[in-house]
């Protein structure tokens, strides 16, 4: 049994391989048949453009032909028609008819007759042509006198020459000829008709210009031959044909002319007998290549593997990759690199020597020179260096650079290579980080405040409470005193005044900390400026500062809770007053305005269908600048030394509480004016 399997097994082996090298020979004759063929129907080609390319301008030779004799034809009638006239105006008469009439049919072969009728066509005289037997008159000419007839009247209407049909005259001895007639008119009324043989006129006016091998006749539009002449065809010949229209004054005639051509020239001969030639050439030359071909084959395959693998590890990295030559143009990006920058693999490469597209413009200068110092042959550092690159749209990222030199198989430098890793997100994280651990502190530092807020709160109310109460025992005491007394009556009072104040505020504060829902009610805008100016007042004594309040006609009341936006505006009142307090500034003024608004709303939400009043307080100190602008209301910023940067950001917390905006933007000529809106009750 295991012998019986070794000789399947071999058999099989054996049978295998002979399939094998069958097949390898069967296709090897298919692929030589194959060529076969196509040689073959490469000859077939060429000798059949060949032959249709002599055609071509055998046909084309024609037409030129035919289209000359047509010229010619029409030059002679019209030579002939300006002979008549020129007869008739030498004015003729019985004596001179027999000598002008004579000469003329002498130099005309085509004409038969010349004949000189009156206004009814009747014949005055005629003339017959010298180089042939009278064999035409009158009788044998009458059927046609009806197409004479219209021929004389379209002559006679048009006042020039006009042609009749043309038809057929029966000679006296046998057979027949083809005529027509010319009718020109004479200034008398009379006429003057030439008779035409058509096949004379092919011979004295068109054979002239034929070739051998050429026949022109003379046919009807539809196509029935009248007369013809030249070389009739021979047989086994190929037929060219083309035709021309002949439009007369009365009568149409097709001019035809029949080319024939019995062989093909050499040309296709030789073109064929070159191609043979050229294709056994081609042949013995695959043949001769045919092993070198298998060769450079393998060797291809194996490089394109080789080609195909490093580009696939290429395109997989996530790091761009950058080569770049001795002269510091780019020779090579890998995807990667692309994806990165913006900028496709060809515009990376056909830029400039020193010069790349995702170089920003305010660091251009930097990178040129750090370039100089690589191509001079100075060696990177080891840990990279970070950069900043751009990207197709503008924008700018962040990226760690690696270079080493660029050493080919004879280890000779050819240029710098390049790795880039685009470290934006991993900025973006440190970013977020950092913005993340800032706002934990500051709201750490919210929470610090609002335990502040409430300790403080809780501790003053008692002081507070008792300074309320001796500012009361006082006003006992002095009720009803005058002179220096009522003035310290009022101090009192004012001190009580301010002592409730500072007690309701400081209960605003506390119930704005934790949250509770405020109170609120309508407030005349008018009692709410009045509430905060006497505070405003003394710190505008102090800065030399000029207020100025702008009220507009009838305001109605606002809904608010009246403490939080009077601490609103005596919070924006006491800015902008500092931001006044500058030695250079001698004319200081302060304008509190309050005016109504428009409807709140953005692109995105529909506007507020509640009214609102508009709340303004302008300086004309320095400004803001940009950079402030962009953290003006955000927590603890400030720009004062002795700042906590808590009250703009309060006042806008105030201001949204109570469904409004709080803005700002440049005031005209300088300075800045805060906006705060509220709504009307």
């Amino acid at each position: 049994m295991p012998r019986e399997n070794l000789a399947t097994r071999l058999a099989i082996r054996i049978g295998g391989q002979a399939f094998l090298r069958l097949r390898s020979v069967w296709q090897r004759w298919f692929l030589w048949v194959l060529l076969a063929v196509l040689v073959s129907a490469l000859l077939v080609t060429v000798v059949w453009l060949a032959g249709r390319h002599e055609a071509e301008q055998v046909q084309a030779a024609l037409d030129r032909d035919t289209a000359d004799a047509a010229a010619d034809l029409r030059a002679g009638l019209q030579r002939n028609v300006q002979s008549l006239h020129a007869l008739q105006s030498t004015g003729l008469d019985s004596k001179r008819w027999a000598t002008e009439s004579t000469a003329l049919m002498r130099g005309h072969r085509e004409w038969l007759r010349l004949e000189w009728r009156d206004r009814a066509l009747r014949t005055v005289a005629a003339a017959d042509t010298p180089y042939r037997v009278r064999s035409v008159d009158d009788d044998n000419r009458r059927g046609a006198q009806s197409d004479v007839a219209l021929a004389c009247a379209s002559a006679r209407k048009t006042d020039g020459a006009a042609y009749s049909p043309s038809h057929y005259v029966a000679l006296p001895d046998s057979g027949g000829i083809e005529v027509m007639e010319l009718c020109v008119p004479m200034d008398n009324g009379d006429h003057l008709i030439a008779t035409y043989t058509l096949r004379d006129v092919l011979i004295e006016l068109v054979a002239p210009t034929l070739r051998r091998g050429q026949e022109v006749s003379l046919t009807e539009p539809d196509g029935t031959r009248l007369a013809s002449v030249g070389t009739a065809r021979r047989s086994g010949s190929r037929v060219f044909s083309t035709q021309q229209l002949i439009d007369l004054p009365g009568a149409a005639l097709v001019l035809r002319v029949d080319g024939w051509r019995a062989a093909p020239d050499v040309f296709p001969n030789l073109l064929t007998g070159l191609v043979t030639a050229i294709s056994i050439a081609l042949v013995s030359v695959l043949v001769l290549l045919a092993r070198d071909t298998r060769r450079r084959l393998r060797a291809e395959n194996e490089l394109a593997d080789a080609l195909a693998f490093r580009k696939a590890m290429e395109d997989s990295v996530i790091t761009g990759l950058r080569a770049r030559d001795l002269q510091g143009r780019i020779t090579y990006v890998n995807p990667a690199f692309c994806e990165m920058v913006g900028f496709s693999a060809e515009e990376l490469i056909q830029a400039g020597v020193g010069e790349a597209p995702y170089w920003p413009t305010e660091l251009a200068h930097e990178y040129q020179k750090r370039q100089t110092h690589r191509l001079a042959g100075g060696m990177p550092p080891r840990e990279g260096f970070e950069s900043v690159f751009m990207r197709k749209d503008g924008s700018r990222f962040p990226v760690l650079i690696f270079e080493a030199p660029l050493i080919n198989a004879h280890g000779v430098q050819t240029g710098w290579m390049s790795a880039f890793i685009d470290v934006s997100e991993q900025r973006r994280v440190e970013e977020l980080s950092r913005a993340t651990q800032e706002r934990l502190q500051a709201s750490a530092r919210l929470a610090t405040v609002g335990e502040m807020a409430s300790l403080l709160s809780h501790e003053l109310t008692q002081p507070l409470a008792a300074i309320a109460s001796y500012a009361s025992g006082s006003l006992n005491l002095l009720q009803g005193a005058r002179g220096d007394g009522a003035e310290v009556a009022m101090a009192v009072r004012r001190i009580a005044e301010q002592a409730d104040r500072a007690g309701q505020v400081i209960r605003s504060v506390h119930d704005f900390v934790r949250r509770r829902d405020r109170t609120r009610e309508p407030a005349a805008p008018q009692a709410l400026i009045d509430a905060v100016l006497p505070l405003v007042r003394l710190q505008a004594r102090k800065l030399g500062v000029r207020i100025d309040v702008v009220l507009a006609d009838v305001l109605p009341a606002v809904l608010c809770d009246r403490t939080l936006v009077e601490q609103v505006l005596l919070n924006l009142a006491r800015n902008a007053m500092q931001a006044m307090d500058m030695p250079e500034l001698r004319d200081r003024v302060l304008t509190l305005r309050v005016a109504r608004a428009g409807r709140i709303g953005t692109p995105d939400a529909p506007a507020d269908t509640r009214q609102w009043l508009e709340f303004s307080v302008a300086d004309i100190g320095s400004g803001i600048d940009a950079e402030v602008a962009v953290r003006l209301f955000t927590a603890f910023f400030t720009t004062r030394a002795d700042g906590m940067g808590l009250g703009l950001s309060l006042c806008r917390t105030v201001v949204e509480q109570h469904g409004g905006v709080l803005m700002h933007e440049p005031h005209q000529p300088r300075g800045t004016v805060f906006r705060f809106t509220l709504p009307i009750a």
